[in-house]
């Protein structure tokens, strides 16, 4: 197996290289294309409705997303051992061996990049989606895996190419906010290519696109997420895992759980090796790119009139001869699924949007009756600071996120190859949520000055005035917004069926090339010159369907012949205002941190960063889990392949007493684990007893 492995890593550079050269050279062909695209998209400008919220440019400085304690299953000696993680602003995971090593600024024993990975609940789910990576390595009925989840609430990180992290906890309201967590990870790294960037971005996904053509792959791609390098590394694999499946299957042997534990690993290890030199090949690419970038300015600039008249040129050949087609196919095989694929995507799209709105109005009604009572600014402060975050609060946001999932396309994904609803779900979550920010921050705006300089008032009136006008924009934005969505989601799904059913009869293509002028060919591509037909000969149909839907009046949007411009011109001024710190100007200044007199100002600085998500508590104020112990699980090979009568949960718990001498099977069995001597824990009631964690030894 390791001279196998050994010989199909020595061919990974090759492979790598080549994938990386023929993607180089359609990087650099749309780079020059995206360059010309967006100068003369600055020059002439893009119209449309302007929106009417702010929009908050650093939304999550000095902010942390989410910390606590949960079990982590240790593959090295198979034990489950307590880990403290952190989430930053990168929505990164890092775990530690307990709270005391993030408070000293010691590094993480790991990093968890969450791009690509799936978030599983059950032990059902991930055995199932294990027994697809090895086609012809089944589990047999009865048969147990090689890990033994040690509670009933698991939290599983799966990946189809890396490594698998497995975590668990001790109630169902962990599992919840620990999953609505992890789930706003994945969500936001799968999200890793930047919209600001006008040239780099659509020259890298124009360039993926063409590459998948070129070797059959039209539609969605569901692995299109995370950083370019991760994106890269998963179009290798993409290619690559089914040879490794073939060369490496058979010579892996042992018991099924040894022989997919082993696939994971080597899958792992390669994946690894394929994303480090994607990165180096990429950033070449790019830097190459941008080396040139200079001199591609001063022709843009100096022949800008000439390239676009023989675009239109060269434009007008090309719809002589793509178009026929184009329209015959539109009105067979697209006109008659545009209404039902719009609805699909626009009711669950539109729950989502609606329980936005829905959140954000409950939050301030909630801040209001609180206020009643209790009104001045110090309160105000403190309500508005969690106010403020709302946006990136996971599990406040959960409900909003989880309408949207149930959007379904069954039927139709197969007949226009799209490989998974999850592409326009994510999409529309992300929306969602910068939705729900604008939102926030054009209230804190409002507000704000609506309170500057005045001692004391009605707090209540204030907010309401503020919270009306807000309401009003979230409304108008929102339906913007998902007019938008559901154009791009229809193009996304009908132009690759379409070019996929073209590209055969237009083998003529090529030959427009010669009408453009040497010192032009490089903005001008026929390639994407024919996509452009395709695209506006759909769009009509498009544009249509959703100004129709936009007449009925569930979905709540506005007609195109409502445009409002410059309605609140003086708002947006307030948007180049400093953030506002709600705690520092109304609540009187932060609290005074144990410890903030340490001389390190990287830990000073860990220590004042504001969390996103509150602690988990169970059952009042007890803390999560003991800071540190460990379960054991049973080792693999005790664990039997057949279906036979073991007592599993004995062999956890005879384990687990010899890790905690002081400790009772009762408590094992309830991950309750600690130091207390028994007679101590006997006289605890049940939540005193999860208590007593806290006071654990460190």
């Amino acid at each position: 197996l390791q001279q196998a492995l050994h010989s199909h890593l020595d061919n990974i550079p090759p492979e790598s290289r080549e994938l990386m050269g023929e993607f180089g050279r359609l990087y650099e062909q749309q780079y020059a294309v995206a360059l010309f695209n967006k100068m003369r998209f600055d020059i002439e400008g893009g119209g449309g409705p302007q929106n009417q919220l702010l929009h908050r440019k650093v939304p999550l400085k000095n902010k942390s997303i989410f910390s606590g304690a949960l079990f982590q299953y240790l593959e090295e000696n198979k034990k489950w051992r307590n880990r403290f993680l952190f989430i930053p602003d990168s929505y990164n995971i890092n775990y530690y061996e307990n709270k005391q090593a993030h408070d000293r600024g010691l590094h993480p024993k790991g990093t968890i990049n969450c791009a690509g990975y799936r978030v599983l609940t059950s032990m059902e789910e991930y055995l199932e989606l294990l027994n697809t990576s090895l086609p012809g390595v089944k589990a047999k009925v009865g048969s147990s895996p090689f890990l033994k989840c040690a509670t009933q609430f698991p939290l599983i990180l799966w990946h189809p190419y890396a490594r698998h992290y497995y975590f668990c906890v001790v109630t169902e309201k962990e599992q919840q906010k620990w999953n609505a967590v992890f789930q706003d990870c994945v969500r936001h790294t799968n999200n890793g290519l930047p919209e600001e960037c006008k040239v780099q971005t659509p020259a890298f996904t124009d360039a993926v696109r063409l590459y998948r053509q070129a070797h059959g792959h039209y539609g969605t791609w569901e692995m299109m997420c995370g950083t370019p390098p991760q994106i890269l590394a998963n179009l290798v694999m993409e290619t690559l895992l089914p040879e490794m499946r073939d060369l490496i299957t058979p010579k892996l042997k042992g018991k099924m759980y040894e022989r997919q534990r082993n696939w994971m690993l080597i899958s792992d290890a390669v994946y690894g090796l394929v994303q480090s030199q994607t990165q180096a090949q990429y950033e070449a690419v790019v830097q190459s790119c941008e080396a040139g970038r200079p001199p591609l300015e001063t022709t843009i600039r100096t022949d800008m009139d000439q390239i676009i008249t023989s675009k239109e040129h060269v434009t007008s050949k090309i719809r002589t001869l793509v178009l026929p087609k184009a329209e015959k196919l539109l009105k067979v095989s697209i006109q008659p699924y545009i209404s039902s694929i719009l609805d699909a995507l626009m009711e669950p799209t539109s729950r989502g949007f609606f329980e936005v709105r829905d959140l954000f109005f409950r939050e301030l009604v909630d801040m209001s009756k609180n206020l009643l009572n209790d009104d001045n600014k110090e309160k105000l402060g403190e309500h508005m600071e969690k106010i403020s975050m709302l946006a990136f609060h996971p599990v406040k946001m959960q409900s909003c996120y989880e309408k949207v999932e149930t959007l379904s396309l069954e039927g139709l994904q197969q007949r226009f190859d799209v490989s998974s609803p999850s592409v326009f779900v994510q999409r529309a979550q992300i929306l969602m949520r910068e939705q729900m920010d604008d939102a926030v921050y054009t209230f804190e705006q409002l507000l704000h000055q609506s309170l500057e300089g005045q001692e004391q008032e009605d707090f209540c009136k204030t907010i309401q005035r503020c919270q009306d006008r807000v309401i009003k924009k979230f409304d108008y934005d929102s339906s913007t917004v998902r007019k938008k969505f559901f154009r791009e989601a229809l193009l996304q799904i009908f132009i690759p069926y379409m070019l996929k059913q073209l590209t055969p009869s237009c083998s003529e293509l090529p030959r427009f090339q010669e009408l453009i002028f040497e010192d032009f060919s490089r903005f001008i591509l026929v390639e994407n010159i024919s996509e452009e037909v395709v695209l506006h000969t759909v769009m009509k149909d498009i544009m249509m369907a959703v100004k129709e839907a936009a007449v009925q009046r569930r979905h709540n949007l506005y007609r195109d012949s409502i445009v409002l411009t410059n309605s609140d011109p003086n708002l947006h001024l307030l948007g180049e205002n400093p953030p506002i710190d709600w705690a520092e100007e109304y609540g009187g200044g932060q609290e005074e941190l144990d410890g903030e007199n340490t001389g390190d100002p990287e830990v000073q600085k860990r220590r004042r960063m504001k969390q996103v998500v509150s602690m988990i508590q169970i059952e009042g104020n007890a803390s999560v889990l003991p800071n540190e112990s460990c379960l054991e699980v049973p080792a693999v090979d005790n664990i039997p392949e057949e279906k036979t009568e073991v007592r599993s949960d004995t062999s956890l718990s005879q384990k687990s007493e010899k890790q905690v001498p002081n400790g009772t099977k009762e408590d094992v069995n309830k991950n309750a684990v600690d130091d207390k001597p028994p007679t101590n824990r006997k006289s605890l009631k049940p939540q005193d007893q999860r208590q007593s964690g806290n006071s654990k030894k460190s």
